[in-house]
């Protein structure tokens, strides 16, 4: 299998369930994996054979910019729209990370993962 990934795409965004949170906003990082085939594009070196990663980049932020209660909701949103953009990939991973959640507790981050099948 081949992938693609981008790593610790950061973003400040307004996502949660308290008003604090979509007052200020919070630093956000997106962790994303590809599965497609790009043994074409490793031949031809043409970025037609395969998947461009900053139009992926760009969707990604679009998403962020979206606000939502919860990042459940978020990175299942961020999923749909990249695999409606690019339904040759087969499987996509993503971890969306809230940064220092404001629980209370000493807690670097907040995270869920995904990994969806197609």
């Amino acid at each position: 299998m081949q992938y693609l990934e981008l790593k610790e795409m950061k973003f400040h965004a307004y996502h949660g369930v308290m008003a604090q949170e979509r007052k200020v906003g919070n630093t956000y990082t997106v962790d994303l994996k590809l599965a497609f085939d790009f043994s074409r594009a490793m031949q031809t070196d043409d970025l037609n054979d395969t998947i461009n990663y900053a139009a992926v980049y760009a969707l990604i932020d679009r998403e962020m910019a979206i606000p939502s209660n919860l990042i459940e909701h978020l990175a299942a949103r961020i999923l749909e729209k990249i695999h409606a953009s690019f339904p040759q990939i087969k499987q996509l991973e993503i971890r969306v990370a809230k940064q220092n959640p404001p629980f209370g507790g000493d807690v670097k981050q907040a995270a869920v993962v995904i990994v969806q099948n197609y």
